[in-house]
């Protein structure tokens, strides 16, 4: 939010349109000051996983913490998606991007948010990404991470982000965190995805992660995001959050 209110006193021009080019975080931040503007604007993404080009949701960071703000507003007039952008992309990027683009698509196609339509985008979202990955094929993510943002997008993630925020505020990549938390959220719900998704994650070979903050603290946090919990398609209480929390640090799961 720093970065926003620094453009918005900088920029005063006369001028029609925002171009926002770059990852996810970038495309929020352009979506934001275009929508506080009352801009056109212009999605470009170069990294593809959060599907940011195509959805109605800016992630902005607010005293150290990620917010989501929704609204219709926020989408952009024009997106250009170009698969050029992944080549010559670290694998690092890669990887936290792709299973980001697995994780919202699978979660969303859970949610009880999702309707046909939603699922059938998230569905063929996974399909698309899963083989690119699994057969190391990264030309067809930025297909696949726009059919994501589709899906999710309109409907909703669910337990995996809600755990995985409190991962991100301790600079764990938002990608990074995901391949732990939706992961073991899978397994959680009874995902019909679980077993692909962990085969991906292994694949893509994340190193394990670790809460440091106290873990009854960081499930009292993640209780309060309503949003995804109450979109899970399984009642979530705190004593059960504490338990994945605590099975994620241990990597019971051997990722």
């Amino acid at each position: 939010m720093d970065t926003i209110v620094k453009i918005l006193s900088e920029f005063k021009g006369n001028y029609s349109t925002i171009i926002g080019l770059g990852g996810g975080s970038s495309l929020d931040v352009a979506k934001y000051v275009s929508f506080k503007l009352k801009k056109t604007k212009i999605l470009i993404p170069t990294t593809f996983g959060s599907g940011s080009e195509v959805t109605r949701i800016s992630v902005l960071k607010i005293n150290g913490k990620k917010t989501s703000f929704h609204d219709d507003n926020l989408l952009a007039d024009v997106a250009i998606i170009d698969p050029f952008f992944i080549r010559n992309t670290p694998m690092n990027i890669i990887k936290n991007s792709a299973i980001d683009a697995c994780a919202q698509c699978t979660e969303a196609y859970d949610s009880k948010n999702a309707n046909p339509y939603t699922r059938f985008f998230c569905k063929l979202a996974f399909d698309i990404l899963e083989d690119s990955i699994l057969n190391e094929n990264y030309e067809m993510l930025p297909y696949g991470s726009l059919l994501a943002g589709l899906g999710f997008g309109n409907s909703s993630t669910t337990l995996g982000h809600a755990l995985s925020y409190v991962y991100s505020n301790e600079d764990i990549s938002h990608g990074h965190a995901l391949a732990f938390t939706t992961t073991i959220a899978h397994k959680f719900n009874n995902s019909i995805f679980f077993d692909r998704f962990l085969k991906i994650v292994k694949k893509l070979q994340f190193t394990k992660i670790n809460l440091k903050q106290d873990i009854q603290n960081a499930s009292e946090l993640i209780l309060l995001d309503r949003k995804h919990l109450e979109n899970n398609p399984r009642k979530v209480l705190k004593e059960e959050i504490v338990t994945l929390l605590n099975k994620i640090n241990k990597n019971e799961l051997r990722i």
